[in-house]
This record gives structure tokens, C-alpha cells and sequence, in this order.
């Protein structure tokens, strides 16, 4: 006997308790159970009453008042259908808000946050941002400066919606209006306590902010909290950690970031990210070693900062768990005396 028959019978059951034995409670309460397994094999009501009209011809039910009766349990079927029905349109709902929602959240981003990669002397760009949904939980900017300087910024916003699309929209603002006149420890040190007084307090930010001389070849920065950058010294074919790694944005008023310089040689390669590539998941599940980014890099380090970033960005895209995305940004920087 099939599950289907298996129902077809225990419906049958609950007509002659309820009709012919006048078992009105024990009726009921089957009732509810079956309710419950034709809604999990996602039976129809047009089926239900379909088994309804072959169990009154089954059960030869042809008086006026035993089909009466038999509508009365078939109330009851529907109304669990009711229910359903109800708690799956307000589902919908929820999710078309929830769309809606998201919608203007990327149209925020569309429209506030695009963000232009400069021409600069003496050196090369290269950058690459991929949402893993509509709203990108990422954030960066290349703002350029007096004096032959840029402002390379990179952050990831740990939140999601409206609320993320405000404050990454805050922190553009606030970066755009400190960059100019601030060093990187005093910008992060605005930026922070302007997030810390207007954020969600279940939001936080973590963001690398550097300034990079490309007349004089030299890299000052600061981190909240923000993925460490590298350096990828040409001559001597190794990687440098950027290291300092302070609290990230948003958490407590009043916070001092600490700040660093370094000198770059020729073609020598600045890499700044979030945490969708040192995080990424692998198709088995563990994470990817930051040894095989740098061979990414290390393999392609003769070519222009935004192939590289590209072919590494389709490599990660090929080694990656489709179901455990996340926002990727990573940004080149090389230098060429």
C-alpha cells in the first residue's frame, strides 16, 4: 500500500467514525493529523475534495444528511488549509517587502557609491568589487589628493539592507570631506566616531585606510580592525604583512588608531582586500590558504594591477562554494620608478 493509499484510507476511517459511530472527538483530532501529512506532501485542496466526492461514492453516502455530515470533516480539512494559505501569503509578503527593501538599498549604492579608479603617474591601478547578493557589504574609494597623493580606502560593512546602505553612505561622505586635510590614523579616528553616534549598535565597520605618495613612492596607513594588507616586493620576491590592526569602526567613541609608513621600490605591488578572499569557502568546505592569493599574484605579477585582480577574482570564482558567498573586493596598487 502507497503512502497515498495509506491516506485515502485513513480519510475513509475518519468519515465512518464521524458519520456512522458518532466518534465526534476521536474523528476530530484524526482529522488534524491528516490535515497535517497531505499539507506536507503539498496535496491540493482541489485534490482534497476530489478524495472527498470518491469517499461519498466509496462509502455509498447518499443521504441528504450523512453528506451533511461528511462537508463538516472536510470543513475541518480546509480549514488546516486555511491556515496554510495564510501563513504562506504573509510569508510572501514578507519576502516582497524584504525585495523591496533590498532594491532600494542597491539603488543607494547605484547612485551614491560608485566609485572612479584614477590615472596617477608612476604607477598602475587596478581594482575589483562583486557582490555575493543585490547589496554589496563592501565598500572602496580611490580619492585623489594634492601633493601627487591618493586616498585608497577599503571597507567592509558588517550589517545588511538599509541600514548597511546608509552607513556605508556615511562613511563616504565623511572620508570625502576628512581625506584632504587628515593623516589615515586621524580620518579612521572621524569616521569612527561619527559611525559610533549614528549606526545601529549591531553595526560595525572595519576599513584600511592608506595614503600613497606616488611621487616619492611611500605608503601611510592605518587599519580598523580591517583585513591586513600586502606587499609584494618585486626584487626579492616576497610578501610583507601591513599589519596594524586596530578597533574596528563604530564600537566605542573616542577610539586612537595607530598609523605606519613604508617605502616601495620599483613594480612593487600593494594588495589591499576584505575578508571575501582570505575567507573564502573552498568546494570542500575549508577555507583558502592566503599562500595560493599570493601565488595569484606572484604568477601574474608582470601584468597590469587590473588583470591581475581580474584573474585572480575569475580563480577565486572557480575554487569557490556557490552556496557560502560572500562580498569580494580587492585592490593592486603597483609602482613603476
Amino acid at each position: 500500500m502507497t503512502y497515498i493509499d495509506k491516506l485515502a484510507k485513513e480519510y475513509e476511517t475518519i468519515l465512518q467514525l464521524f458519520i456512522y459511530e458518532n466518534a465526534v472527538d476521536e474523528a476530530i483530532a484524526r482529522c488534524q493529523t491528516f490535515s497535517q501529512n497531505v499539507i506536507e506532501i503539498d496535496t491540493s485542496p482541489e485534490e482534497i475534495v476530489s478524495l472527498h466526492i470518491q469517499m461519498l461514492n466509496h462509502l455509498h453516502i447518499n443521504d441528504g444528511e450523512e453528506i451533511k455530515k461528511s462537508l463538516e470533516i472536510l470543513e475541518e480539512v480546509m480549514i488546516s488549509f486555511g491556515f496554510t494559505y495564510r501563513d504562506y501569503r504573509a510569508m510572501l509578503d514578507q519576502i516582497n517587502h524584504h525585495d523591496q527593501e533590498l532594491e532600494v538599498a542597491a539603488s543607494v549604492q547605484r547612485t551614491m557609491l560608485k566609485s572612479e579608479i584614477p590615472i596617477i603617474d608612476n604607477s598602475q591601478l587596478g581594482a575589483i568589487s562583486v557582490a555575493a547578493g543585490k547589496v554589496n557589504g563592501d565598500y572602496f574609494n580611490i580619492l585623489k589628493q594634492y601633493d601627487d597623493k591618493v586616498g585608497i580606502a577599503v571597507a567592509d560593512v558588517i550589517g545588511s539592507g538599509i541600514p548597511a546602505s546608509i552607513a556605508m553612505a556615511m562613511l563616504k561622505f565623511s572620508l570625502e570631506l576628512s581625506h584632504l586635510t587628515y593623516s589615515p590614523h586621524r580620518v579612521l579616528e572621524k569616521i569612527n566616531d561619527l559611525v559610533e553616534q549614528n549606526i545601529n549598535k549591531n553595526m560595525f565597520i572595519t576599513m584600511f585606510y592608506a595614503v600613497y605618495d606616488y611621487k616619492n613612492f611611500e605608503l601611510t596607513y592605518a587599519s580598523a580592525g580591517h583585513e591586513p594588507a600586502l606587499i609584494y616586493r618585486y626584487e626579492d620576491d616576497i610578501f610583507e604583512t601591513l599589519d596594524t590592526r586596530d578597533l574596528v569602526l563604530g564600537v566605542m567613541h573616542g577610539v586612537s588608531y595607530k598609523e605606519s609608513t613604508v617605502s616601495l621600490n620599483d613594480k612593487d605591488m600593494i594588495f589591499i582586500y576584505t575578508d571575501g578572499v582570505s575567507e573564502l569557502r573552498k568546494h570542500d568546505g575549508t577555507f583558502i590558504d592566503m599562500e595560493d592569493v599570493k601565488n595569484m599574484i606572484r604568477d601574474n605579477r608582470d601584468e597590469h594591477p587590473q588583470d591581475i585582480v581580474r584573474n585572480l577574482y575569475q580563480h577565486l570564482t572557480r575554487m569557490q562554494d556557490q552556496t557560502r558567498k560572500d562580498d569580494l573586493t580587492c585592490i593592486l596598487i603597483k609602482t613603476l620608478h
